[in-house]
């Protein structure tokens, strides 16, 4: 293979980059070009995203990686779930988008099942019950803005607003649309039967694109504006889970199963088709759409969120941020099992005091009042005892054992983490690509462009190109993590 070059604009909660990915004699090297911090802005009593200031920074991310790779074939964007933006028929937003952890959607959810009872909602989409759906975020959105849903306006998911920015597309992707609530899980479209009953007009919805699809070239004054040729702009596994998925380095000789460990952690396995059963709906698992058609049968867990709340708590505090080299050293150093929480209870799923609100969940579950040690090490003992949790759940679930956990993503790179995991749930754990969002944006825009035949041979490419680090369980006394899991399911529920 000649060399390749295409840029990945990967954007997180709480950061965002822009990455050269260059494929080459069947590898894929990365360049960081640009990155910039991302986040909630507060506005009055409410979140929103800045999409004036990523808009900004992407256009420098895109000048910077031109400047020095002018052949660079396309670009893709990749961006977290659930978050939209109304788009008004002379292309303007109607306002600025908001943030999923906006209040406005609390008790939304049991008023839309008083229309669309749960478990019927569930038969079409197959989506885990999160009041930061997209459904649930429009439904609230509606009751305050009515205007916003005037004729003629539409709803774009953000990945595909922000492309919509660079190209004038105005479709929806499939893997980012997959995750609002709002897509029948089985026809992969617009769940009208769901939206006539709430009175969305479908005129509201646009197109479903499929990822790995070239929709344009960059707007010709932006081309102008940066001083670089119109490359193609294309549509990737825009939600950032599917993007990390399509890197994970899955064994060819064992069942396993992937954690796209960040700010969440997303824990499931690549199913051919959705899995729709009532036992599905009740373990909170949901069904998202992955590259080549493949279903992302998962389950959200609130991931390292919680680690970076503490961090940002205890440098409110202190005056200085902690390395995470520290702080994985404090987790490592005390009493590991002690103290346990819920990571999904609704309390922990709001920014500020993470600290107080760990300590105070301890507290009132009678297990005591941790330091600042304790509590780092509570949060990733808790993350192992939940993804054991789910490793048994999705092993009911699908009808498969599974006997490997690849995590991908930041999280991986948090050695402490992987060996208690490891410990936690007794299987071979691989972890990286830590820039698996990035990589598998890079490798889904080459099987648009035909350099990539599909998922498969995308997969060889991460395995030659990425040594994962391997954890294998030790032999080593169960019963204390025994206990320990029967009390974090106590806890629970």
């Amino acid at each position: 293979m000649a060399s390749e070059k295409y840029l990945a604009i990967d954007l997180g909660a709480s950061s965002g980059r822009a990455i050269v990915g260059i494929l080459e004699n069947g590898k894929i090297t990365l360049e960081e070009m640009h990155r910039f911090e991302n986040g909630p802005t507060e506005r009055g009593t409410s979140l929103y995203w800045n999409a004036e200031s990523l808009f900004g920074e992407i256009k420098e991310g895109i000048r910077k990686s031109l400047a020095r790779y002018p052949d660079i074939r396309s670009m893709g964007i990749d961006t977290w779930g659930v978050d939209y933006v109304i788009v008004k028929p002379d292309g303007s937003f109607a306002r600025e988008p908001y943030n999923y952890r906006d209040s406005r959607t609390d008790n939304i959810p049991e008023e839309v099942f008083r229309t669309v009872p749960e478990a019927e909602l569930y038969s079409r989409t197959g989506m885990q019950l999160m009041q930061i759906n997209t459904l649930f975020q429009l439904v609230a959105h509606r009751k305050q803005h009515p205007e916003d849903f005037a004729e003629g306006n539409i709803m774009l998911m953000i990945p595909d607003a922000l492309s919509y920015l660079f190209s004038g597309d105005r479709t929806c992707e499939y893997t980012e649309s997959s995750t609002s609530h709002m897509l029948n899980a089985v026809t992969r479209e617009w769940d009208f039967v769901t939206l006539d009953k709430l009175g969305f007009s479908r005129s509201f919805f646009p197109k479903i694109t499929p990822p790995s699809t070239i929709v344009g070239k960059l707007k010709p004054e932006l081309a102008q504006e940066l001083g670089i040729p119109r490359i193609d702009i294309c549509k990737v596994g825009s939600h950032d889970t599917a993007s990390a998925v399509a890197s994970v380095p899955a064994p060819d000789d064992r069942k396993w199963v992937y954690t796209s460990c960040g700010t969440w952690a997303l824990f499931g396995a690549e199913l051919d088709a959705p899995v729709l059963t009532e036992e599905a709906r009740k373990a909170g698992f949901t069904n998202e759409g992955g590259l080549n058609g493949k279903i992302r049968f998962l389950t959200n867990i609130i991931g390292m969120w919680l680690a970076q709340e503490l961090r940002a708590d205890w440098a409110k505090r202190d005056g200085e941020k902690k390395p995470w080299s520290v702080i994985d050293k404090m987790a490592m150093e005390c009493e590991g099992l002690r103290f346990i929480i819920n990571p999904n209870e609704r309390e922990f799923l709001s920014p500020g005091d993470m600290a107080g609100k760990i300590r105070r969940f301890c507290e009132r579950t009678g297990q005591g009042t941790p330091d600042d040690a304790e509590t780092i090490r509570c949060v990733y003992d808790s993350l192992g005892l939940c993804f054991r949790a789910k490793l048994e759940q999705l092993s009911e679930l699908s009808g498969n054992a599974y006997d490997c956990l690849n995590i991908v993503g930041g999280g991986s790179n948090a050695d402490v983490l992987m060996r208690i995991a490891t410990d936690i749930c007794n299987v071979k754990v691989i972890a990286g690509p830590v820039e698996a969002t990035a990589t598998g944006n890079i490798l889904s825009q080459a099987m648009a462009a035909g350099s990539v035949k599909d998922l498969a041979a995308a997969r060889e490419i991460v395995k030659a190109s990425f040594t994962p680090k391997i954890y294998t369980p030790r032999a080593v006394d169960r019963a204390p993590y025994d206990a320990a899991y029967a009390k974090f399911r106590e806890l629970a529920g």
